[in-house]
């Protein structure tokens, strides 16, 4: 346990089994059956994956955290199916106004907010693998966190376009989301890069205030390391 604070564990096996009754509640009568299994084929290789790399690599318990909460969002969605979410019915049982009409939303909002905390609570988690293991300093601790929430944003729209060709019907339309909008996949991944910035924005902040060498590092990541050019194909 050498470099991993002893109440790590502790709090990793909190949330570890938070999550599992979360798993069993809104898995329990979901409102789609088949669209909540395919909803949660990636929720349980994430799980799966974090289990097993544990003794390899271990997050900080911030990203832990995060991601925590990103799945917990994503599987109230999984329940309902994310267009029926009834976010603006609870809103209008605990404060009696609805957030829909307040701010003139004509559908469901959930799916675009969860794009968004996808992008604002897992890009830090991304953030943290880049500085353990690529060892990137500086401009591309913060560029290349961002780039891959994007690309990953991209790459299960294509996802979710394929397993909605591939299945069809109601299980297809359900997974989908769009909602009847032509430009709900552009839509989503400009949420998920505008969370991931804002996740990436504030990281810097934070470090350039406690970071005393702040600018020095960013200059630095910037320098060409190889100056001569590469002759892999020359």
């Amino acid at each position: 346990m050498s470099g991993f604070p002893r109440q790590g564990p502790r709090v990793l096996i909190g949330l570890s089994a938070l999550f599992a009754i979360e798993f069993a509640v809104f898995g329990f009568n979901p409102a789609d059956r088949s669209t909540w299994i395919l909803e949660n084929v990636l929720v349980v290789v994430v799980v799966v994956a974090l289990a097993l790399s544990y003794h390899v690599f271990r997050f900080s318990r911030f990203s832990y955290f995060l991601i925590f909460a990103f799945l917990s969002l994503h599987e109230i969605g999984s329940h309902y199916t994310y267009s029926l979410v009834p976010y603006d019915e609870w809103g209008r049982a605990l404060t009696g106004l609805s957030l829909d009409e307040a701010l003139g939303f004509k559908r469901n909002q959930f799916d675009r907010g969860i794009h968004f905390a996808y992008g604002l609570l897992l890009a830090y988690p991304i953030r943290e693998i880049f500085l353990r293991v690529v060892d990137v300093r500086g401009f591309w601790g913060y560029f290349l966190p961002l780039d891959l929430t994007m690309s990953s944003s991209m790459l299960y729209e294509l996802i979710e376009w394929g397993a909605a060709v591939t299945f069809g019907g109601d299980l297809g339309h359900h997974y989908l989301g769009s909602q009847g909008d032509p430009w709900d996949a552009h839509k989503d991944m400009a949420l998920a890069s505008l969370g991931a910035l804002v996740a990436m924005s504030l990281s810097a902040t934070v470090n350039r205030i406690r970071q005393r060498d702040f600018a020095a590092e960013w200059a630095r990541s910037l320098d060409v390391k190889q100056p001569d050019p590469l002759d892999e194909f020359d």
